[in-house]
């Protein structure tokens, strides 16, 4: 049996491994890019952070996130290291439950499954990419610019839209709407947020752990905790990131930013209380010195229209309770995202009512199916979309 697979990156390489542990199928592989795996190599900032022992539907979105669970149920996050560990590639975990080559190294991921299809029973179709999908009597036909192949069954896996740069396109999209799908509304997630205070563009390169509120009036959007890097543009880090998704889809959003969650206002009132009584003539810009980054702690005094070089004793009390409030909550309006080129991971996709969770297989045409990002399934900041690709790549690659 020929089996067709649209898409070299994590989900497809899976799904052709997969799929060519059975000898009597001939597995043909086509990736559009000159080399398989090529997203694989800038995830985890190079490290490739590919799994996350806190794996769980909780950490999923779409328009149903229980689509993961049969997926991660057969190949959880145990069997597929275990799988890693089969083709030579060792792993380490954090205390995060965040997955990582024992190498650090995003192409010891990529090495081990490129070696993995190198089998005789798969053909690796580089620099060729599928334009036209032709439904069959007796499965598929798929068409390059320069050629023709016919399968008998076919995997898209084609991935989303994010990240342009490193392969991301609307290919699969377009290819699955063709046979019949639909696809949602897509948008960027995992992306930078763009804020409008001018006073960030001072903090470019600061980073800070801080307790993140997306808010649109009265109404909590998202909440997350981790590291918040300071850019040009507006913020960053994977405590960002988690919160891309809702601010993708939000207007009028604000980021709240609470930089000092261990400490309350009033022990931190009475900690500066007392630094002001002991070193009156420290200038205002020294009043958060060993409590935040100097730059971060200027620029919130900065924000209370505290003159930087007025003594610590010319403070007045509600400026010092106003410093002490924009610790706990500094509110930056978002005008909006990095945009798809920028993501990590698009969100939305093909709609997944019209995919059977338990084999992947399309409800509209017998012997399609589909794997990855291509689909309604994005995941948090961690591990989490890599996680997906894995398994329903194994799900996909089963042909059941």
């Amino acid at each position: 049996m020929r089996i067709g697979i649209v898409g070299g990156g994590a989900s497809g390489m899976m799904a052709a491994i997969t799929a060519a542990s059975r000898p009597e199928h001939q597995v043909l592989l086509f990736e559009r890019q000159s080399r398989v795996g090529r997203k694989l190599l800038a995830t985890g900032n190079g490290r490739c952070n590919l799994s996350n022992h806190q794996t769980a539907p909780q950490h999923y979105h779409g328009a149903n996130p229980d689509f993961v669970l049969p997926a991660l149920k057969e190949y959880s996050v145990a069997s597929t290291l275990d799988f890693f560990q089969t083709l030579g590639l060792y792993t380490v975990a954090e205390p995060s439950g965040r997955v990582y080559p024992y190498s650090d190294q995003a192409n010891s991921v990529v090495d081990v499954l490129r070696f993995a299809l190198m089998r005789k029973n798969i053909e690796l179709h580089l620099g060729a990419e599928i334009t036209k999908i032709k439904k069959t009597e007796g499965g598929f036909l798929l068409k390059t610019p320069e050629e023709e192949h016919p399968v008998d069954k076919l995997i898209v896996a084609c991935g989303g839209a994010a990240g342009s740069n490193l392969g991301g396109s609307l290919s699969g999209y377009q290819l699955l709407r063709s046979l019949g799908h639909h696809c949602t509304k897509l948008y960027p997630s995992l992306v930078q947020l763009k804020t409008s205070s001018e006073l960030v563009r001072s903090l470019k390169g600061v980073r800070a752990n801080a307790e993140l509120a997306l808010r649109v009036g009265g109404s909590l959007l998202a909440r997350s905790a981790g590291e918040v890097q300071f850019t040009d543009y507006g913020v960053s880090g994977p405590a960002v990131f988690d919160l891309s998704r809702a601010a993708s889809t939000a207007q009028n959003a604000v980021l709240h930013l609470n930089f000092l969650p261990q400490m309350n206002e009033d022990n931190l009132l009475s900690a500066l209380c007392i630094r002001i009584s002991r070193m009156p003539q420290l200038t205002c810009e020294d009043l958060l010195t060993g409590v935040l980054h100097n730059r971060l702690g200027r620029v919130l005094l900065k924000a209370c229209g505290v003159p930087s070089g007025q003594p610590l004793s010319a403070l007045n009390w509600q400026q010092l309770t106003r410093a002490v409030e924009l610790c706990h909550d500094f509110t930056l309006d978002i005008t909006g995202t990095m945009g798809m080129d920028h993501a990590q991971v698009t969100a939305g996709g093909i709609c997944t009512p019209e995919f059977d969770p338990e084999t992947l297989q399309s409800r509209l045409v017998p012997g399609l199916y589909a794997c990855g990002e291509v689909l309604d399934v994005d995941g948090d900041c961690g591990g989490y979309n890599l996680q997906w690709a894995w398994s329903s790549g194994m799900l996909a690659g089963q042909l059941r």
